[in-house]
Order: structure tokens, then C-alpha cells, then sequence
């Protein structure tokens, strides 16, 4: 089966120019392959300013791709029976909390023990819905909810929210540094010019709003609330690193460990072993696709969130109240 599943429509980054076309795409559009994307450029399913073009085409920065997603299995994968923490369920949508360590889409070496290998042993329909129904996606080591659609019509109306905005996603995260108060960080996000592996603030990169409020207020450290206007690859992580509050744990972006001045052996410790970035996705709220109804679903943080916050806590109340105006 090859049917047109959803139009989407963006604007290549100024920092775009003189870069070939299927590079581009390939970073824009990260959730399909680098050969499942030069096939539609071929084919005409990505158009640069309404023409087709072909996949080495230098692109000038400004231009607007119009891209036919079309139904396809890009990777043979097999069903694996991988326990799902499903939060909601009908016949058009599942909502899974996430655990941290769980790959979402397979990828080189990556093809078995995905979130993809288990939704297919959920359910073999899957197999006819793009990437076995995903939607948005959470990166290995972060936790939370995630929207899975069951089908064609809903996987084209939880696209269309995403790309319309109307998704709400509400996340958590514990950052370096004690916030003294909330605000919203509108900077945009692009490859970073030296490390693939990376993200960063660019100008001409592509639009991302992250808003952030401070929930608790500890020694060295502030746990946060996020919510996202938009969904870039690693926004949160990269949005805080560029307001200098990098998630604690994230050895890509937080430049290493920070430790408040004269933390108890414990809190170390804690702070120490806490290997992965502090961040769960706790709440996604969006419109049923067959109903129109709100779904609202929420996911309590994981354990290891829960002690590293704990331990901050107790550092905190310990501590002699005098810390808050000696930083």
C-alpha cells in the first residue's frame, strides 16, 4: 500500500543554503529515512516551491517543501512481546507512558527492542499504519506519554494537531542552576554546525518555543515544568543549555556534573549515578480522531526522577536558609 497520508508543509532554514536537498529533508524531517525521503523527491511527493526537483538539487534557504507522506513499512520488523505501560486505549488511539532506556524507531544496529518491535505484538494491525502508528516521539532516555494512532484516520488527524499545534504536551524536568523565576525561551533549533549527534540555537533554523514555570526551588538545581509550542529534536535540552540551565544528567548538552556547595555524600552520590537527562513527559492532552472529544492523560515521574528530587529536597530544607541570598 502506498496512500497519501498527510501534506506538510515548512521552510527551509536560511542556513540551508547550498546544501543539497535529500540532506536537508533528512534533517527536517528526521522520522523518515534518508532513502524513504529521496524516494519521494524522486517520485514528486517533495516539491521545492511547487516543482519537482531532484534529490543533489542545492537549495537557496527560504524556500517552502511540500511533502506527500504516503503509507509505507520502511524497515521489516518483527513483534517482540515487550510489556507496555498503556495509560489509554480504544480503537483509534494508545497512549503509553514510555520507560527511560526504550528506543522508539529502529535504527542501524537498533532493528529489535524497540517501542515499534512492541506495538506490533500488541497489535499486528499496526503493520498498516506508518511506523506502526507513531506520532511523536521521546528520545531513549527520557520517559513519559507518547500517542499511538490504530489507524489511517487517526494517525492523519494526531499529525495534523502536531503540526497545527492543538497537542498539548506538558513535561518535567530537574536543570543546573536555581531558577528564580519562569519565562519562554523562542529561539530556533537547527543541526549543529560541527556535532551530528547535536542540536543547537541557530539563526534560520527552524521555529521553537519552549515555556517553562519553576515548580521547586533547590540549592544548585530547579525543577521545572515545560510545555512545548512546538516539537523539535531535543528542544527541551537544548532550549535549557542555551539559558544556561542544561538538564541535570544530559551528558550531551549539561557540559557535566554540578554539585551545590557542601552536598551530603548522599545527594553526590544520587547526582553521580543519575546517568541520563532529569526529563518525563507527564501530561498530553489532544482531540479524539474519530470523537472529537478531549483526552487528557497524565504519568506520574519515574522512581529514579522521584529519589533525585527527593535527595535535592532534603539538601535544601538542611542547608542554612541564608543559601537562597548568598547566590
Amino acid at each position: 500500500m502506498n496512500e497519501p497520508l498527510a501534506t506538510l508543509t515548512v521552510r527551509l532554514p536560511l542556513t540551508s543554503a547550498g546544501r543539497r536537498l535529500d540532506q536537508v529533508l533528512a534533517e527536517l524531517f528526521p522520522d523518515y529515512s534518508r532513502s524513504r525521503l529521496t524516494s519521494w523527491i524522486k517520485s514528486g511527493d517533495a516539491l521545492l516551491d511547487g516543482a519537482v526537483v531532484l534529490p543533489r538539487h542545492l537549495v537557496r534557504g527560504d524556500e517552502t517543501v511540500t511533502l506527500t507522506v504516503r503509507m509505507v513499512q520502511e524497515v521489516e520488523l518483527a513483534p517482540e512481546p515487550i510489556d507496555l505501560d498503556i495509560r489509554f486505549e480504544d480503537k483509534d488511539v494508545i497512549v503509553i507512558n514510555k520507560p527511560v532506556g526504550l528506543v522508539v524507531h529502529p535504527g542501524a544496529g537498533n532493528s529489535a527492542g524497540t517501542l515499534q518491535n512492541a506495538l506490533l505484538h500488541h497489535d499486528p494491525k499496526l503493520v498498516e499504519v506508518p511506523r506502526a502508528g507513531i506520532v511523536h516521539r521521546l528520545d531513549k532516555d527520557t520517559s513519559g506519554l507518547m500517542v499511538v494512532a490504530r489507524s489511517l484516520r487517526a494517525h492523519t488527524s494526531l499529525v495534523d494537531q502536531l503540526q497545527t499545534r492543538s497537542m498539548h504536551r506538558q513535561y518535567e524536568a530537574v536543570v543546573n542552576g536555581s531558577l528564580i523565576a519562569g519565562g519562554t525561551v523562542d529561539a530556533p533549533i537547527s543541526r549543529h554546525p560541527h556535532d551530528r549527534l547535536k542540536q543547537s540555537v541557530q539563526e534560520g533554523g527552524r521555529e521553537a518555543v519552549t515555556h517553562y514555570r519553576v515548580r521547586e526551588r533547590f540549592r544548585g538545581h530547579s525543577l521545572l515544568q515545560l510545555n512545548l509550542e512546538t516539537g523539535r529534536t531535543h528542544q527541551i535540552r537544548v532550549h535549557m543549555q542555551h539559558i544556561r540551565h542544561a538538564l541535570v544528567g544530559d551528558s550531551l548538552y549539561s557540559g557535566g556534573l554540578k554539585l551545590p556547595r557542601g552536598a551530603s555524600p548522599e545527594l553526590i552520590e544520587i547526582l553521580r549515578g543519575f546517568k541520563r537527562q532529569a526529563l518525563h513527559a507527564e501530561r498530553l492532552e489532544f482531540l479524539h480522531p474519530k470523537s472529537g472529544k478531549l483526552v487528557s492523560v497524565e504519568a506520574a515521574r519515574p522512581p529514579d526522577m522521584e529519589r533525585l528530587i527527593a535527595a535535592l529536597r532534603a539538601d535544601t530544607q538542611g542547608a542554612d536558609p541564608r543559601w537562597r541570598d548568598s547566590e
